[in-house]
């Protein structure tokens, strides 16, 4: 299967150089178009109707994100490529299949085709990584907590975090809430609703579908949550975490 795909940075050499690196390291994309705007890229789409688009998020005038949303309909693919790490949760939320940081890395172009290319075989003629699920039953909304004199039946909305502590688990909740639970991280990270909570690191679970606010590079991989806490994601933990949120 070879992909129909459209460069779109506001940079010459960013263009160039993108284009030389799948020509060179990516067989199965071929590149139809380069555009230097927005504008030019609405041409392009339309004319060329392409299976993939790797789109810069940063340029004048019009950035990659009103680009799609501009767009009445989209039957393609979005990679992100931009120098601005703070814009990884937006991109995904944008449906984005990945979202690769300049300058580009060779292995993290060829993982991002490999994506598209396995989404698209299996579901033709549509966008993104997966399908978004807005709306969906929840096998269980609510959990027990350990407590020294029993448990306490909380919602798992009421839980912001969850962190490790020795064998313990401090649990972190709405309204400045906090209590130590006598269960290891591990217990909970089994029992908790995995539509609602998510490891991101050996420490931490934070509640994703609630508490989740943001998420930046800046002092490396970091998740701001509702509380203001700011918690570390592993990087064996990023890739499957930003696909995650994508489903929220």
């Amino acid at each position: 299967m070879k992909l129909r795909s459209i460069v779109v940075d506001d940079e010459y050499f960013c263009r160039n150089n993108l284009k030389m690196i799948i020509d060179d390291f990516c067989p199965e994309v071929e590149v139809v178009g380069m555009a230097d705007s927005a504008d030019q890229a609405r041409s392009m789409i339309s004319e060329y109707k392409p299976d993939l688009v790797f789109l810069d998020i940063k340029m004048p005038k019009e950035d990659g994100f009103s680009l799609l949303q501009s767009l009445p309909q989209r039957n393609f693919s979005v990679v992100f490529t931009t120098a601005h790490s703070e814009y990884a949760l937006q991109a995904f939320k944008a449906d984005a299949v990945d979202y690769i940081e300049k300058p580009i890395n060779i292995d993290d172009l060829r993982n991002a085709v490999n994506k598209v290319l396995k989404y698209q075989i299996a579901n033709p003629g549509t966008v993104g990584s997966a399908p978004a699920v807005k709306e969906k039953e929840k096998e269980n909304d609510r959990i027990s907590l350990a407590t020294r004199d029993g448990f306490m039946m909380v919602k798992n909305e009421e839980i912001v975090h969850l962190e490790a502590s020795d064998n313990y688990t401090m649990i972190y909740m709405t309204e400045n809430r906090k209590f130590l639970s006598c269960k290891n991280i591990k217990v909970y990270e089994e029992s908790l609703n995995a539509d609602d909570f998510f490891r991101v690191h050996k420490s931490h679970i934070i509640n994703i579908s609630t508490h989740l606010k943001g998420f930046t590079r800046n002092d490396g991989n970091i998740a701001i949550l509702s509380n203001g806490k700011q918690i570390p994601v592993a990087r064996r933990k990023l890739t499957d975490f930003l696909h995650r949120i994508n489903t929220i």
